[in-house]
């Protein structure tokens, strides 16, 4: 069931989150991005299969990744206006910005999102999952905690969208991202402060309920 469960929910929630943006547009698919998407389902993962005391540090690590992942939405999003997917990619994951996101530039595509693309973006997300919870007792909490919040969902959007829409839409989807940092804030201060007392089911719901009600309140506040 945990094996089915690592192959199917990181996918399927890259596929909703892909279409959500190709139907409603970068915006849309960069504030579905911030959530927790990946790292949420990791936590709950580890916390089946390693317990609670691993899974709060892991948890607590989390928390201190969103630094890396703002560094690398602001890196590509820089690159992109002068390099293909591959080179802004090469520049998002080994350097820090030292500015802020670009505005979008122009028009995007709006080409049609190829099956083989789709089921491209889901297997990356299921094989970032299968190896980050499969080596948590080798790597330990701390290196575990890291990897699962390795910009892998960001990653993955961006090198895709990019290459099937252009720099413009890989922009506005990146800033839009930001947005949803708060509710990856939210999950992961919740499971790392509950998890030890209150168990696996009450933690996760109410972790996924916080991630919800600050998404909607910085949605909110954003407007």
């Amino acid at each position: 069931m945990l094996l089915a469960l690592k192959l199917l929910l990181v996918p399927a929630l890259l596929a909703v989150i892909s279409m959500a943006g190709k139907r409603w547009g970068p915006g849309v698919a960069g504030w579905l991005a911030g959530f927790p998407s990946l790292t949420g389902p990791i936590l709950f993962f580890l916390a089946i299969e390693r317990g609670a005391e691993f899974t709060t540090q892991a948890a607590i690590l989390s928390l201190s990744c969103v630094f890396s992942a703002i560094a690398f939405g602001i890196t590509y999003a820089w690159a992109s206006r002068r390099f293909g997917w591959f080179g802004s990619l090469a520049c998002g994951t080994l350097f820090i910005a030292r500015r802020a996101y670009p505005r979008p530039q122009g028009t995007w595509d709006s080409r049609p999102l190829p099956a083989s693309e789709l089921l491209a973006r889901m297997g990356a997300g299921a094989a970032m999952v299968l190896g980050v919870t499969a080596a948590a007792e080798a790597l330990g909490s701390v290196w575990t905690g890291l990897f699962a919040a390795f910009p892998v969902m960001s990653t993955v959007l961006a090198a895709f969208s990019h290459r099937a829409n252009g720099p413009g839409y890989v922009v506005s989807m990146l800033r839009a991202m930001i947005g949803g940092f708060y509710a990856y804030i939210a999950f992961c201060l919740s499971v790392a402060l509950l998890l030890d007392s209150q168990g696996i089911t009450f933690t996760f719901i109410v972790a996924v309920a916080a991630a919800v009600t600050v998404q909607g309140l910085a949605k909110y506040a954003v407007r």
